[in-house]
């Protein structure tokens, strides 16, 4: 992947964001991110028991080695993370997240644009989000998915399945 450079607006004027494939020396990092991002996930469904919250740090660089894991990097710390896989024709996105510090800023979109962007032969991109993340379903259908199914979990919890056709 190449090197993507970003300029954000954050508090203290613009600073520069970079977009950097993953490697497995940051997996101790991402993983301490994507507990603290997705606790309030967690807190949201009345639910510390997620993949998300009890992944461990050898399986994180499990996937980091089999998978495509981007970083969002500023001032040196990682600020967010994605990952993406593609099985047939389909890329399936997951574990969006980005540091409660830095969101609004748009470092989500630019890591969804560079996942994307890595998977051009794709017809399609699939991911899913909790029904009551809205912000998250917000953001996914401003960057183009559409809702296609819903799976009950739980009484608690549905799982909102979202797509993007490539054209």
């Amino acid at each position: 992947m190449a090197h993507c450079e970003c300029q954000l607006n954050g508090e203290s004027g613009r600073e520069s964001l970079s977009i950097e494939a993953a490697c497995i020396a940051d997996a101790a990092e991402i993983l301490a991110l994507q507990k603290l991002a997705f606790l309030s996930e967690a807190e949201l469904y009345h639910d510390f028991d997620i993949p998300m919250l009890t992944q461990t740090v050898d399986a994180l660089r499990s996937e980091i080695a089999e998978h495509t894991v981007l970083k969002a990097v500023m001032e040196g710390r990682i600020i967010g993370s994605v990952r993406g896989s593609v099985v047939g024709a389909t890329c399936h996105i997951g574990r969006l997240m980005v540091h409660a510090e830095r969101q609004g800023e748009g470092t989500g979109t630019l890591l969804m644009t560079a996942i994307e962007d890595i998977f051009p032969a794709v017809e399609r991109f699939e991911l899913f989000t909790g029904h009551k993340s809205l912000t998250n379903i917000r953001l996914y259908e401003r960057l183009g998915y559409r809702v296609f199914r819903t799976e009950e979990v739980s009484s608690a919890l549905s799982l909102v399945f979202m797509e993007k056709a490539m054209a």
